[in-house]
């Protein structure tokens, strides 16, 4: 390789390289503008949360627990018992849960959806038990 061919390579080097940076500019200018809109954003929402909680009665009811926060809760506990057979009712009693008819029935979907993940198995018809 002569003295012309090398410097030749190093130019083009040199050319893509400062392409590539620019390139990266922009990438960092339009993040950058993302970032500002996306943080006015969160402190918009902050804000209204504020208000609202502010102008909500003091003696409220807590708002309901969020359906993973159930599922945990499920897991959980035949986590802890792996060996014990529950039946829908006896798992709300266990949780501590309301014992009406619609809340077994979405407890009940919600132990399916558990044998279908493969975190829970029915050994018999309405009674689950941690998977072995």
């Amino acid at each position: 390789m002569n003295l012309t061919e090398l410097l030749l390579l190093l130019q083009t080097t040199y050319d893509e390289t400062t392409a590539r940076a620019d390139q990266l500019r922009q990438q960092i200018e339009q993040f950058t503008t993302a970032l500002t809109e996306t943080e006015a954003r969160v402190a918009e929402l902050a804000a209204t949360r504020k208000v609202i909680d502010s102008l909500a009665p003091p003696d409220r009811e807590p708002a309901p627990e969020e359906t993973a926060t159930i599922y945990q809760r499920i897991v959980t506990a035949f986590n802890e018992h792996p060996k014990t057979v529950f039946r829908v009712r006896e798992l709300h009693e266990h949780l501590g849960l309301p014992a009406d008819e619609p809340s077994i029935n979405v407890t009940r979907s919600r132990l399916g959806r558990l044998v279908r993940q493969g975190l829970l198995e029915q050994p018999g018809r309405g009674q689950y038990q941690k998977r072995t």
